[in-house]
């Protein structure tokens, strides 16, 4: 889960929120500490004394905090999902537009966040990608996160007057899904023109249904 326009600094919605203090308290630097390293290294990768030694603190309070690695993990990913939904949904839905505009919205927002030097790819995507494909956590852990994401652009769908609007909505979340995969591979952002020019074809076609 890094983008504003020209007008505003940008914000990396998968860096950990200034929480204002010169010195965080350890729980908090220890969850920058991990959000930092699992991104850009991956989960498998970073150990609990990598994620500590970052931090600046000792095991033993990474344990009292958060139980487990596994834990830690959910708590990035609870946060890094929150950060980028407020993020991405807020840029798609932000001032006066019509459905279809937000919706086509979707795709240059995705080309300002694969274009930051921080993108290193969906971390819900990398986490399901690295753990176990028989323990459906980490995939239920995504899908609560793609959940609230398509029931917007399910919103969108039905106001921009697609037949289908869940279907519609799933179309997009399949292009956006593939779109972070290709980008975080070639790290290429012009990837998101190219699913947009796809979706723009769907759009077209909701369009035309709505008229």
């Amino acid at each position: 889960m890094q983008q504003a326009k020209a007008s505003r600094p940008k914000a990396n919605p998968h860096a950990a929120p200034d929480t204002g203090e010169a010195e965080p308290k350890a729980r908090e630097r220890i969850l920058q500490a991990a959000t930092r390293l699992f991104c850009q290294h991956g989960i498998n990768a970073v150990g609990v004394d990598a994620v500590v030694a970052e931090a600046a603190t000792a095991k033993a309070t990474l344990y009292k905090s958060f139980g487990s690695k596994e834990r830690l993990v959910e708590a990035v990913l609870e946060r890094e999902g929150a950060a980028w939904r407020d993020w991405f949904l807020g840029e798609l839905l932000k001032g006066e537009a019509t459905a279809q505009m937000r919706l086509r919205r979707i795709f240059p927002v995705l080309r300002e966040w694969f274009g930051d030097a921080r993108f290193f790819g969906c971390p819900f995507i990398n986490a399901v990608a690295e753990h176990d494909k028989a323990d459906d956590r980490m995939r239920q852990i995504a899908l609560a996160h793609k959940k609230v994401v398509l029931e917007t652009i399910t919103r969108l769908a039905a106001e921009a007057g697609a037949r289908d609007p869940n279907g519609a909505a799933h179309q997009l979340g399949v292009l956006i899904d593939g779109a972070i995969v290709a980008a975080m591979i070639t790290k290429d952002a012009n990837v998101a023109l190219l699913a947009g020019q796809t979706a723009d074809l769907l759009l077209s076609g909701m369009a035309a249904e709505a008229a």
